[in-house]
C-alpha cells in the first residue's frame, strides 16, 4: 500500500507541473506577466512621472504570423519589427488584415533611405522609432507628402546614448538640432518621442543605467530648448532585460520580445525554442505519468 500510495502522489505532482508548466509558456499569460510588471514599475515612479501608462511593444521579429495573432486576440495592439521587409510581409498578410484590424506596427530598426517607398506602404504604421538624421527625416517628410495621406507620420528621434558604433543614432549633442529640424523643416512629421537602444550589458545592481538617464536628461534638454512639454514627449527605452528598471526611469514606451514571445531563433513560421523545449519537457511527464499509471496496475493485481 505505501507503494500505491507513493504511486497516486507521484502522479498528481507530475500532473500539477504538467498544468503550470503549460500555461507558464503562453503568451497571453506572458503578456499578463508583462503588464503586471509594467503597472508595479508604474506605481514606483515618482509623482511627476505619473502622468501616462507605458505602452507594450511586443517585439514579433522572426515570428509568425500565428504567434502575432495569438497576442492580439490575447489584447496586444502595438507590435514591434526590426526588418523593413518582414514588417511589410506581416503587415499586408491577409490572416493578420483580416484578424488583426487595429494592430498598430512600430519600425524599431535602422532605416535605409532606399527602403522609405516600403516602408511607408505598411498599413496600421503607428510610428517609425528610429529616425536619426536630419536627411532621413526629410525624406521620410517628403515621401509622405508625395503619398498625400491624411494626417502625419508619426516619428521617435533616435538617439545613441551609449556611443557605441554598432547602434544606430544621432550623438547626444546633436540630439536638439535634429529634434528642431524634425520640428521645423518636415511638415508631414509628428515627432513623437526619442528612443535609446542603450548596453546590454548594464548590471541595474550597480544602480541607474547611464544611458536611460542620458535620454531622460536630454528630454529635458530638448523640451526646454524648443518649449516643449516633457509630457508631450515619450521615451522609448527598456528591453525584455531591463523594461522595469526603464519605466521607473521614466519610459513610456517599452519594447519586450523574448518575455512574451520565447527566446529567438532564425526566420520561422511556427513556434519558438521555448515552446518546443516546453514540449519536449511534457512528453517526458507523460511518460512518467503512464509508467506511474503502469505501477498502480501491477500493485493493485498483486
Amino acid at each position: 500500500m505505501a507503494k500505491l500510495f507513493r504511486c497516486m502522489l507521484q502522479i498528481v505532482d507530475i500532473e500539477r507541473k504538467m498544468s503550470t508548466s503549460s500555461s507558464h509558456f503562453s503568451i497571453a499569460n506572458q503578456l499578463l506577466y508583462v503588464n503586471d510588471k509594467i503597472k508595479a514599475a508604474s506605481a514606483k515612479r515618482p509623482q511627476h512621472l505619473q502622468y501616462s501608462t507605458p505602452r507594450l511593444v511586443a517585439v514579433s521579429k522572426t515570428k509568425g504570423t500565428d504567434l502575432i495573432i495569438e497576442a492580439y486576440d490575447a489584447g496586444q495592439r502595438h507590435f514591434g519589427e526590426n526588418y523593413v521587409v518582414e514588417l511589410h510581409e506581416k503587415a499586408n498578410d491577409i490572416e493578420i488584415q483580416d484578424r488583426c484590424q487595429d494592430i498598430q506596427w512600430h519600425f524599431i530598426g535602422h532605416l535605409q533611405r532606399n527602403k522609405i517607398s516600403k516602408i511607408l506602404d505598411v498599413p496600421n504604421l503607428f510610428v517609425i522609432e528610429t529616425v536619426d538624421s536630419e536627411k532621413l527625416a526629410k525624406a521620410l517628410s517628403d515621401s509622405w507628402g508625395k503619398l498625400k495621406k491624411s494626417g502625419h507620420l508619426q516619428v521617435m528621434a533616435q538617439i545613441n546614448t551609449s556611443g557605441e558604433t554598432s547602434k544606430s543614432g544621432c550623438s547626444p549633442s546633436e540630439a536638439v538640432q535634429l529634434v528642431k529640424y524634425i520640428k521645423e523643416n518636415c511638415p508631414h512629421l509628428q515627432l513623437l518621442g526619442l528612443m535609446t537602444i542603450g548596453s546590454f550589458d548594464h548590471d541595474i545592481n550597480s544602480g541607474p543605467n547611464p544611458d536611460f538617464q542620458a535620454l531622460f536628461d536630454i528630454r529635458k534638454e530638448v523640451c526646454q530648448s524648443l518649449n516643449i512639454l516633457e509630457k508631450d514627449l515619450e521615451l522609448s527605452m527598456g528591453m525584455s532585460a531591463d523594461f522595469e528598471h526603464a519605466i521607473e526611469m521614466g519610459s513610456t514606451n517599452v519594447r519586450v520580445g523574448s518575455t512574451i514571445f520565447g527566446e529567438r531563433r532564425g526566420h520561422q513560421e511556427k513556434g519558438t525554442a521555448t515552446d518546443q523545449s516546453v514540449q519536449t519537457d511534457q512528453n517526458q511527464e507523460t511518460n512518467d505519468v503512464q509508467s506511474s499509471l503502469n505501477q498502480i496496475e501491477s500493485l493493485a493485481l498483486t
